[in-house]
């Protein structure tokens, strides 16, 4: 009877807009998050994090049932219960505030880096599954919050080697764009409507811009106007010339005092404030702000602002509250544009060992296992071969501090320097601390 063939095989390809990590992406994957954790840290946040999938229901609350088709949504055979899963933190923020909000000391200052998925169309920029910073401070009222949360996105910039001629943080008040449009016409109940489509203008070619705006009352003459009013960028310091095009006699007491906070913190030369930056979400209360690449050519590579009543619309007491996500889709496509990921990111062996004769091989996983129980990350090789000058290279193409040479006696190359040494094999781990 002649043997049974073999299945096909069956190539699968990973889920569109989700990414593999391979050892030299996840390196880098690890350092910018790593970044994002070092940063919160050192200007006082704390890390938290929430379940990967929460109740559908949690999303409705914040955003409405538009937000379904959005999600990925799913329920077990046999539930009665509708989960998604997460999309973003902020729900899940709320909640837990909301959930303990008497118990937690103020201000609140959290972080995290928690994973989402979205079911929207793949693109430039934009994945299905990302990992997003998230900085949020609850409880203080005071543009000295503001001020604290951007100064916190700026230094990650810094950090990443961005500077302010790269970037520009663009902020702008709701409440002031929402005088401007009441002053163009727009009635109250369309205002919610106006926000949604000035948030995707950028997104939508001229005249599908002018279509929708015509449906919520303004005709081309007044578009015209809102870009005259609105679309100027006004430097840090120069908000008089802002309340003038406003036909204001004095610039808004919000923006003035987060102006003054934003300078006391040294932010002048990275910001800007732009009437076009409206944030679409309609939990924003205040202050909005966006961080975009200074050629225009990416999304925004982060975004906030005020939501002071977000608390309550989950059960929780009133709270003031301020904070904004980065993704890391958009921030890595800027850093590689501009030069800034470095290729060295992987965390480097202190030692690699290598065996100069058949005799000395049989000590290496002797050498190894010493060198890892001191707490080393210590490498060896895996090759028949005995060429040492081979090796060498191997050791130094994986980023090794130093070789050890196991021969007759031991030696230790430092593969920085070049310098190299007999060792005994006690005097091993000094040689390489």
């Amino acid at each position: 009877m002649p043997p049974a063939s073999s299945p096909p095989a069956v190539k699968i390809q990973a889920p569109k807009g989700t990414r593999d990590f391979y050892p030299a992406d996840m390196a880098w994957h690890m350092h910018l998050l790593d970044a994002w954790r070092a940063v919160s840290v050192r200007n006082g946040f704390e890390q938290v994090d929430g379940p990967i999938f929460e109740t559908l229901e949690l999303y409705k609350v914040k955003s409405g049932e538009g937000i379904v088709s959005e999600l990925f949504s799913f329920r077990r055979t046999g539930g009665e219960t509708d989960f998604a899963i997460r999309p973003e933190f902020t729900p899940t923020l709320a909640r837990m505030v909301a959930d303990k909000a008497n118990a937690l000391p103020k201000p609140i200052k959290w972080f995290a880096t928690p994973n989402f998925c979205r079911a929207e169309r793949p693109q430039r920029g934009r994945l299905r599954e990302f990992w997003q910073w998230n900085v949020d401070l609850l409880g203080l009222d005071t543009p000295a919050a503001d001020a604290e949360v951007i100064f916190t996105c700026v230094d990650l910039l810094a950090e990443l080697g961005l500077d302010s001629t790269q970037v520009r943080v663009k902020i702008s008040h709701r409440a002031v764009v929402k005088q401007v449009l009441e002053k163009l016409g727009v009635p109250e109940d369309k205002l919610p409507g106006a926000f949604t489509l000035l948030d995707k203008r950028d997104k939508m070619t001229p005249d599908e811009f002018t279509k929708e705006a015509g449906k919520l009352g303004l005709d081309e003459a007044r578009v015209q106007r809102f870009e005259e009013v609105c679309r100027r960028k006004y430097a840090s310091g120069d908000l008089m010339h802002l309340a003038r095009s406003l036909a204001m006699d004095e610039p808004p007491e919000d923006l003035v005092k987060l102006d003054e906070q934003l300078r006391a913190f040294g932010l002048a030369d990275w910001c800007e404030y732009d009437l076009g930056i409206v944030r679409g979400l309609a939990y924003y209360t205040g202050v909005v702000f966006e961080v975009h690449e200074a050629t225009g050519v990416e999304r925004a590579i982060a975004g906030g602002g005020r939501y002071d009543q977000l608390i309550e619309l989950f059960g929780g007491p009133a709270m003031p509250a301020v904070g904004f996500g980065m993704g890391d889709v958009v921030l890595s496509n800027v850093l590689a544009d501009k030069g800034l990921i470095p290729d060295d990111v992987g965390p480097r062996p202190d030692a690699f060992v290598l065996a100069a004769s058949d005799e000395a091989a049989a000590q290496l996983p002797a050498v190894v296992s010493e060198l890892r129980r001191a707490g080393l990350h210590a490498r060896m090789s895996y090759k028949a071969t005995r060429n040492v000058g081979k090796l060498l290279k191997d050791a130094t193409n994986c980023g090794a501090k130093f070789a050890v040479i196991v021969g007759e006696q031991i030696e230790v190359k430092n593969l920085e320097t070049g310098d190299q040494s007999a060792v005994g094999r006690d005097a091993l781990l000094d040689a390489l601390r």
